[in-house]
């Protein structure tokens, strides 16, 4: 949204940098601020060029959030950020009866624009070691169908990608595709996870350096999945 007119821009500008620098003596109000002031001074930068990517994306939202990622990893000699963690998001995926084209068409996004960025990483920055990505959702689907189409499930496949990951590879146990199965939450097969997300969430962590006596502070429930969890879920080098 822009704010017409310029003086009111600028007025609001003005504001917002009065707000930024205020000590309020607060050292949550005082961080925030930190990292808004951060956001406004990364934003100058990539809308003044300061990084370009010259592989091409093929556009859409998802590509467009990975092609920015990819700018602000070119700039880590400008910004002097070290470790870096990004959240993109496709929605669109809460499909019912529309499922058996729509979902064809988001994943294929996912895939294109996920391949962009990893010949990026590789070709264009060289840093594919130390740039892992991976898909994450909140639900998956059911095999046995609502009236109004494919309903909210439990269980999905997450994605990997990156030169750390061991690829080639499916983690993980598949389950038995069967209404009242071992497997099934209930009796529509809505697939109880043979992984948690804690349990994924803390290989990636520990590939990021967390040490292992501080991945339960991190991830409370992970204790309650046993200590096999790590030789199951080596998928980094």
């Amino acid at each position: 949204m822009s704010l017409w007119p310029a003086s009111a821009a600028l007025a609001r500008k003005t504001g917002l940098q009065q707000v930024l620098e205020f000590d309020s003596g607060l050292a949550l109000v005082q961080a925030a601020n930190t990292v808004r002031k951060d956001a406004l001074d990364l934003n100058a930068l990539l809308r003044g060029g300061s990084a370009t990517i010259t592989t091409p994306f093929p556009g859409g939202s998802l590509s467009d959030q990975l092609q920015q990622v990819a700018k602000i990893i070119k700039m880590r000699g400008v910004t002097g950020i070290r470790r870096q963690v990004f959240f993109c998001t496709l929605g669109g995926f809460d499909i019912y009866s529309s499922q058996s084209w729509q979902h064809w068409d988001l994943l294929k996004d996912v895939a294109e624009a996920m391949a962009a960025f990893y010949k990026t990483t590789d070709e264009e920055l060289g840093v594919a070691d130390g740039v892992t990505s991976f898909t994450f959702s909140d639900f998956g689907r059911p095999l046995q169908p609502s009236g109004s189409g494919c309903d909210h499930g439990w269980d999905s496949h997450l994605l990997l990608m990156g030169g750390a990951v061991k690829g080639s590879h499916v983690y993980g146990t598949f389950p038995s595709l069967a209404l009242g199965g071992d497997d099934d939450s209930g009796n529509r097969s809505a697939i109880i996870p043979t992984t948690s997300t804690e349990q994924f969430g803390a290989a990636l962590a520990k590939w990021m350096g967390v040490p292992d006596a501080e991945l339960t502070s991190v991830f409370g429930n992970l204790a309650d999945f046993g200590s096999g969890w790590a030789s199951n879920l080596d998928f980094l080098m």
